[in-house]
């Protein structure tokens, strides 16, 4: 990653927030992390996963993991800030959003998104959005 003084929300694909220590980062995938990779390793929480997650805190799997918990991008980065304020080990990570375009890439490559990277606001109602199986 680039690491450059941010602040907060990312502004694009493959720039990540940070919070930590107080101060927002943004970091800046550098293009190896997602040139020619499949639809879902090129997604910026793979990125994350990859190259911090893992490596870095030793959480290997994000659905099992008690060390990481996931803020709604509906409650904001305040909240992100919130939560790390009160816990000194605490860094928080901010996500563009998932583009409709890479769900369906990754959807057609038969493949599936990895947790919590579907965060579509506002919630479609069930059965409001449909795609045409037969005809």
């Amino acid at each position: 990653f680039e690491v450059s003084l941010g602040a907060g929300a990312p502004d694009r694909r493959h720039r990540i927030g940070c919070y930590f220590g107080g101060t927002w980062y943004q970091l800046d995938a550098k293009p190896h992390t997602f040139s020619d990779r499949t639809a879902v390793e090129a997604l910026d929480v793979a990125i994350l996963q990859r190259h911090v997650l893992g490596p870095l805190l030793g959480i290997t799997d994000p659905r099992q993991a008690k060390r990481i918990e996931f803020v709604g991008g509906i409650r904001g980065m305040g909240a992100l800030q919130h939560r790390v304020d009160a816990r000194p080990d605490a860094v928080a990570f901010a996500m563009y959003a998932t583009a409709m375009d890479d769900l369906i890439s990754v959807a057609d490559q038969g493949a599936i998104m990895p947790p919590k990277s579907t965060w579509f606001e506002p919630k479609l109602r069930s059965g409001l959005f449909l795609n045409p199986v037969l005809r």
